[in-house]
């Protein structure tokens, strides 16, 4: 049984990667050293990983899932309103019927965060 797809996040500086997951998105750290933070919040976790090489390569959009998409939207906007993506910076319902919003870190990262 498969129970959670943990996607590794590559940033030139680990510090970027750490500035959207804990600072803007209340995200706590399980482990780091040099390279790699592992960090989780609820049912999400992510490995934040420091690589210029690939973060030159891609620069993802992640979504998660949420059940409190309300709730969430209004700790990010308090917490972190200029990561709040310019093109998705409220929750708005989307033509597949999921509500959503985004956020996007200075490095093209975009978290969408999505209640069906």
């Amino acid at each position: 049984m498969m129970t959670r797809l943990v996607p590794n996040i590559f940033y030139s500086s680990l510090s970027d990667g750490l500035d959207l997951f804990v600072t803007g998105l209340g995200f706590k750290v399980l482990h780091q050293d040099a390279t790699l933070a592992v960090v989780q919040r609820d049912g999400a976790k992510a490995h934040i990983v420091e690589s210029a090489e690939f973060a030159a390569k891609d620069r993802p959009e992640i979504t998660i899932e949420t059940d409190t998409i309300d709730d969430l939207y209004r700790e990010i906007q308090s917490r972190a309103p200029q990561m709040l993506h310019p093109n998705s910076k409220s929750v708005e319902k989307k033509p597949w019927g999921a509500r959503q919003f985004g956020v996007l870190d200075k490095t093209g990262v975009c978290v969408v965060f999505q209640q069906w």
